[in-house]
C-alpha cells in the first residue's frame, strides 16, 4: 500500500521539485485547491522556463531513442543504472513467416530500424480491439486490427508500432501472412516507464502518401503500478505514484493511454520530460491526429474465483454496460464483458477503467465511491445540484450525457478527465472549490465536441463565469489573468516569428484552455450573452459540418453578422496576441454645460485585430464605448462624458495582451471653461 500523502502536502512537494521538473505533472492540484486535469501548468511553465533563458533541467533523446542531457551538476539525476541499462526484455527479430511468432533474442536490443520522420508520418485511422484483462495478475492481452495511412510526402518502408515497455509484441500479420518485424526499446516518456518497445515491420512494397494499410497485431504483457519517468527526474516516490497511477489490479484498473500507458498501438517520436514542452506538445498531436477515427472495442475481464467483480467499466471516457457470467462451479473463473461496437474518436487518448464501486445518482451525474468516500457523497450530490441551475441557463435544459465520476484508489491521486468523464478522489473538499471543480466537469456532459477549443475552451469558460457569478467579474478575469503570461510566452511575437497554434488545429493546453476561454469573454462581449448562450444550446457535435461551423451558429444566432474577422484571426489562424496602448488623450470643454469631449489616440503593435472597451471616468459619470482595432493600426474614438475626466482605460481583462490586460491613464486636471 501506498503511502498516502494529503492533498496540501502533495503540492507543497510539487512545488519543491518544480526546479526539477520544470513544471508540475497533468493534473496537479493548485494552490486555490481546484484539482485540474489537463497538462496546462506543466506544459506552461516549462515554456515560461525556456523563454527566460534558465535551464535547470535539460533533458532530450537522440536519434536512436537513448536519452542525452545538458543539465547543471546540481541539478542533474540521471535515470538509475536499472533503468538506463540495457534492456534484458525479449527482444524480437524476424519473425517466423510460418508461424508469425517470433524468436527470443535474450539480453540484445535492436537499434531502431524506422525514423523519426516515419513515426510522425503514421496515422492510425480504424482501431478494432480485442481487449483481454486478468486483474488478479496484472495481465492484458491484445488482439488488433489497426488501420494506419501514410500522412507524410514521402512513401514509407517502415511502420513503427509503439507499446509501452511492459508489454510485448507476439505477432504482426498483413492480408493474413505473417510479416518479418523487429523490436527495440525506445526512451520515451510517452509511458509511466520511461521506455517503449517498437516493433517496426519492413514492407516488401512501400506505402505511398495518403495509402492506408491494415495490420492485424497481438501482444501481451504486465501493467504495472510504475513512476519511472517522475523517479528518474528526483520526484519524491509516493508523489509520482500519485500522478502515475495506471495499473492493472484486483481493485482498480486504469489506462489513461499514450501520455501515461501506451496499451494500444500508436507511433511517435520519442520524447522526454525535460526536454522543453515537447512531450506535452507529442500527447496534443497524438490526440490531434486520433480525432475522427474509427473505435470498435470487446472486451473480456477474467477473474480468478472469488475475486472482486468490476461493476463500472469506463471505455474513453463512456460507460460500458458489463455483462457478467458467474460459473456455477467455484473453482472456475468468473467472465465478465463488455463492448464498444462503433465509435468515433474525439481529441482524446484510448482509455481504459475498471473498478468495483457503489454508485450514487446525483443530479446529471453519478457517482462511483469507495466505501472510504462515502461521507463525502452529500457534499458532492449538493454541489451539482447547486451549479446546474447556472449550467442550464447557459447550455441548455440537459446535457447530452450523465457526468461520469470515478473514486480513484488513493485521497492523494491526481485528477484525469476525458470526455463525460472524471476520475478523482472524491474527497472532503471546500464547497466553493468543489463548485468550482463541478462547473467544469459537467459542462463536458453539455458541450461534447470533438474539437479541443471548444471541449475543454467551454468547459474554462463556464468555470471562470462560475467564479462571476459567486465573486464578481474582477475575481472571474483575475483567475483568467493568472494563465495569460504563460499564453504570451508561448504565442509568436509575429506570424512570421514562429508557427503559432490555430484554436482549430491546436494541440496545447495553453491554447485550448487558455487561450480558447479568452475568445468565448470576446466573444460574449461582441455579441452579448444571449446569442452566445444561444450558439452554444445549439451546437450539436454530430451536426459539426467542419472547422467554421460554431461561426455560423453565432452570426445565425444574433444581429452581428460580420465576425468573419474575429474567427479568422483568433480561431482559425494563430496571429499572436493584440499590443495595445492609449498613446494620447485629449480632454475639451463641450458645448453642453459640465461635460467634456475625450479625444483617445491608441495603437495596436500586434497582430491579431480586436474590439476593445475603452472606457473614461470623470468624478460624476464613467463611459464605455467599444473601438475597433486592426492588427498594426492606430484609431481615435472621441467619448462625451459628464464630468472632467480623471482617467481612461483600454480592455478591461477580457482580451488575452503580450503585457499588461488593462492599460489606464490618469488625466491632469483639464482646462477651465472661457
Amino acid at each position: 500500500m501506498r503511502e498516502k500523502i494529503s492533498p496540501a502536502v502533495g503540492l507543497a512537494v510539487w512545488l519543491a521539485i518544480v526546479s526539477l521538473l520544470a513544471a508540475r505533472p497533468a493534473g496537479g492540484q493548485t494552490s486555490s485547491g481546484l484539482p485540474p486535469v489537463s497538462s496546462q501548468t506543466m506544459q506552461e511553465t516549462q515554456q515560461h522556463q525556456q523563454k527566460k533563458g534558465k535551464v535547470i533541467l535539460q533533458r532530450s533523446i537522440d536519434e536512436n531513442g537513448q536519452t542525452t542531457d545538458g543539465t547543471t551538476p546540481a541539478a542533474r539525476q540521471d535515470r538509475t543504472p536499472e533503468q538506463t541499462k540495457e534492456p534484458s526484455v525479449p527482444v524480437v527479430v524476424n519473425a517466423d513467416p510460418a508461424t508469425g511468432k517470433a524468436p527470443v533474442v535474450g539480453g540484445v536490443t535492436n537499434a531502431p530500424v524506422a525514423s523519426d520522420a516515419e513515426r510522425s508520418a503514421l496515422t492510425f485511422t480504424d482501431f478494432d480491439l480485442d481487449v483481454r484483462v486478468r486483474p488478479a495478475e496484472g495481465l492484458l492481452a491484445v488482439r488488433a486490427l489497426v488501420m494506419v495511412r501514410n500522412g507524410g510526402r514521402t512513401a514509407l518502408t517502415h511502420v513503427p508500432l509503439q507499446l509501452s515497455s511492459t508489454l510485448n509484441w507476439e505477432q504482426i500479420r498483413i492480408k493474413g501472412v505473417a510479416a518479418p518485424f523487429t523490436v527495440a526499446v525506445l526512451n520515451s516518456d510517452a509511458d509511466h516507464t520511461g521506455q517503449l518497445h517498437e516493433a517496426t515491420v519492413t514492407l516488401a512494397q512501400s506505402l505511398a502518401p495518403g495509402a492506408s494499410l491494415q495490420l492485424d497485431v497481438t501482444y501481451a504483457g504486465t501493467v504495472a503500478l510504475s513512476a519511472k519517468r517522475l523517479l528518474a527526474i528526483g520526484t519524491p516516490q509516493d508523489v509520482a505514484e500519485h500522478s502515475d497511477w495506471d495499473r492493472i489490479s484486483a481493485d482498480f484498473t486504469g489506462l489513461r493511454g499514450f501520455g501515461n500507458v501506451v496499451w494500444y498501438p500508436a507511433s511517435a517520436p520519442p520524447v522526454i520530460l525535460g526536454d522543453g514542452a515537447r512531450l506535452f506538445d507529442e500527447i496534443g498531436t497524438h490526440k490531434l491526429k486520433l480525432a475522427g477515427s474509427h473505435f470498435r472495442m470487446a472486451l473480456t475481464v477474467e477473474l480468478p474465483p472469488g475475486g472482486t467483480v468490476p461493476n463500472i467499466a469506463l471505455i474513453n471516457g463512456h460507460p460500458a454496460p458489463l455483462a457478467v457470467v458467474a460459473a456455477s462451479d467455484a473453482t472456475v473463473a468468473t467472465i465478465a464483458t463488455a463492448k464498444v461496437e462503433d465509435a468515433t474518436l474525439g481529441f482524446e487518448a484510448p482509455s481504459l477503467f475498471l473498478a468495483s464501486r457503489t454508485s450514487h445518482g446525483v443530479t446529471n451525474a453519478t457517482l462511483w465511491m469507495r466505501p472510504e468516500s462515502e461521507k463525502n457523497m452529500a457534499a458532492w450530490a449538493n454541489s451539482a445540484a447547486d451549479v446546474t441551475p447556472f449550467l442550464q441557463g447557459w447550455l441548455g435544459k440537459s446535457p447530452r450525457s450523465q457526468l461520469t465520476v470515478l473514486d480513484l484508489p488513493e485521497d492523494g491521486d491526481i485528477p484525469f478527465e476525458t470526455a463525460a468523464m472524471l476520475a478523482t478522489p472524491i474527497r472532503a473538499v471546500a464547497p466553493d472549490v468543489l463548485d468550482g471543480v463541478m462547473a467544469h466537469a459537467l459542462t463536458h456532459a453539455w458541450v461534447m465536441s470533438p474539437r479541443a477549443w471548444l471541449s475543454e475552451g467551454v468547459a474554462h469558460f463556464m468555470g471562470t463565469l462560475w467564479i462571476e457569478k459567486r465573486d464578481g467579474r474582477d475575481r472571474a478575469l483575475a483567475a483568467l489573468d493568472n494563465a495569460r503570461p504563460a499564453l504570451a510566452l508561448a504565442e509568436p511575437e509575429s506570424p512570421g516569428a514562429g508557427d503559432g497554434q490555430p484554436l482549430v488545429a491546436c494541440i496545447s493546453p495553453v491554447y485550448y484552455r487558455t487561450k480558447a476561454a479568452y475568445v468565448f469573454w470576446m466573444l460574449r462581449d461582441l455579441v452579448g450573452d444571449a446569442t452566445l448562450s444561444a450558439a452554444l444550446r445549439a451546437y450539436d457535435p454530430a451536426k459539426d459540418a467542419g472547422a467554421d461551423s460554431f461561426e455560423a451558429l453565432v452570426e445565425q444566432a444574433g444581429q452581428r453578422h460580420d465576425l468573419k474577422w474575429f474567427f479568422a484571426d483568433w480561431v482559425y489562424a494563430d496571429k499572436g496576441l493584440p499590443d495595445l496602448s492609449i498613446e494620447t488623450v485629449y480632454p475639451s470643454a463641450a458645448s453642453v454645460p459640465g461635460s467634456y469631449l475625450v479625444a483617445v489616440n491608441m495603437a495596436n503593435n500586434g497582430y491579431a485585430s480586436v474590439e476593445a472597451p475603452v472606457q473614461v471616468i470623470s468624478d460624476s459619470a464613467s463611459v464605455t464605448q467599444r473601438v475597433m482595432l486592426q492588427a498594426r493600426s492606430k484609431a481615435v474614438q472621441r467619448i462625451l462624458i459628464q464630468g472632467a475626466p480623471t482617467e481612461v482605460r483600454l480592455n478591461d481583462g477580457t482580451i488575452p495582451e503580450t503585457q499588461a490586460t488593462i492599460h489606464i491613464k490618469t488625466l491632469d486636471a483639464p482646462p477651465p471653461r472661457p
